[in-house]
């Protein structure tokens, strides 16, 4: 299995198919990854691939990480998004051959994944967002892998993902919704390390306070987010307000203008407002707080850091944006974007955090990593008997070549026999495929 990303840089969706790579890879699978970035510059900071959290979690469970090498948004620059040198499609065409079964991290890839020449494989698109006509042309490229049969289905996070794409024109029958999942263990209610990241803060083991996890990005709607803060804090005497993710740094000049244009007057109180950038500890983070919010206008589908938020024991309030009102219904807020309405809606999620306790305490299993892994397995195991299983991918080549691929039929006996033969490259299966015998017998 081959995971391509466009990149390694703060966000949700790359911490989510992250984790399915490694729960994959637990459950026996070979997975590899190959990112088209290695570094990128976004929301005011630069992200190198080897300094990233998913990197370095995969890369120390033993999942190889190779990258094309580009930079995004630097000034060193690189080729056009959908332009690729020599060099770089003969080193996607090695990854891809020794794969199976392709997974491209969004849309954007298949601008790679698309070119001429590379090997043969059926692609599954993960899909992360409900905005599918603000993805440049990356709806195009996903059509276009579509009709030439390369994309053979489409994983979509949400319920909203799945709407938003059959409305763009995607063929009902690709599209799987898989919701988002979190890891239990990891995300939990924790009094030490509330007590903890409090202290780190110099914020009162009793105060207050709202954790707003999210990039610096327009869809986020950070400006909203600070005029409801603006409005909290001036009621809330003891309240505080912490930002976190990638730009959320006073280092960010965009951010420094919006918060001083929303406590323009009242600059006193940013005092209690915690810039924190993109911190490695977020399952601390969640447990230090009362209430988790979101204010995205556009975009979003199934917010993980609501999903990890609640998970920790924090109260959700969030406005109404792609899933986030069904994920948070019975369990938090949601409201209109408001100043105002958002403020009180913060105090009333304060107010009910001890009542609403039971309901997120049930609510878990709904969330839990291990289901949306089961089902990621279960959709690929049905993607390798209908594409792969009964038939050898095979990749003929010599030194200097680019790997051209082929499939051949084979005897069930045969599928090992090929190991050690020259000139040419078989990809290990993809672990335990349940159900691939009578799948094989249907073939």
């Amino acid at each position: 299995m081959l995971s391509v990303y466009e990149g390694f840089f703060s966000g949700g969706a790359r911490i989510v198919h992250s984790d399915v790579v490694l729960g994959l890879a637990e459950g026996g699978q070979s997975h590899q990854v190959l990112s088209i970035h290695g570094e990128v510059r976004r929301e005011a900071t630069r992200q190198r691939m080897e300094d990233d959290a998913c990197y370095r979690a995969l890369t120390a469970s033993g999942v190889g990480v190779t990258s094309l090498g580009r930079s995004a948004g630097l000034v060193d620059g690189s080729l056009a998004a959908n332009v690729f040198s020599g060099p770089e499609l003969a080193e996607t065409a090695r990854a891809m051959a020794g794969a199976e079964v392709i997974l491209s991290l969004k849309e954007q890839p298949l601008a790679l994944l698309n070119q001429g020449g590379l090997p043969r494989r059926p692609v599954v698109v993960c899909l992360h967002r409900s905005d599918p006509e603000n993805q440049g042309p990356a709806l195009e490229e996903l059509k276009a892998a579509i009709a030439d049969g390369t994309v053979v289905a489409c994983v979509c996070c949400a319920e909203s993902t799945r709407a938003a794409y059959e409305a763009a024109g995607i063929p009902a029958h690709l599209l799987h919704v898989i919701p988002n999942g979190v890891d239990l263990l990891r995300f939990c209610p924790d009094p030490a390390a509330r007590l903890a990241f409090r202290a780190s803060l110099g914020i009162p083991a009793a105060a207050p306070v709202v954790v707003f996890a999210a990039r610096y990005a327009a869809m986020k709607n950070v400006s909203l987010l600070l005029a409801a803060a603006r409005a909290w804090l001036a009621r809330e005497g003891g309240g505080h307000v912490v930002l976190c993710g990638a730009g959320m740094t006073p280092g960010n000049s965009e951010l420094r203008a919006d918060l001083a244009d929303a406590f323009a007057d009242a600059p006193s109180l940013t005092d209690r407002v915690h810039l924190l950038g993109v911190r490695q500890d977020m399952p601390a983070v969640y447990a230090g707080a009362d209430v988790v919010a979101l204010t995205s206008v556009s975009g979003e589908a199934a917010p993980l850091c609501l999903i990890e938020g609640m998970m920790c024991g924090a109260v959700p309030v969030t406005t109404d944006v792609g899933d986030s009102a069904s994920i948070v219904e019975g369990l938090g807020f949601v409201t209109p974007p408001d100043p105002a309405a958002i403020a009180l809606a913060w105090t009333a999620a304060l107010a009910s955090r001890t009542d609403l306790q039971p309901a997120l305490e049930l609510s878990r299993e709904r969330f839990s990593r291990t289901r949306m892994i089961a089902a990621y397995a279960t959709l690929l195991d049905e993607v390798y008997a209908a594409h792969v299983g009964g038939r050898r991918i095979v990749a003929q080549h010599a030194a200097g070549d680019a790997v051209a691929p082929s499939a051949v039929p084979e005897d069930d006996g045969a599928r090992y026999a090929l190991a050690g033969e020259p000139g040419l490259l078989q990809s290990p299966l993809l672990g335990d495929v349940h159900g691939l015998e009578e799948a094989a017998d249907e073939l």
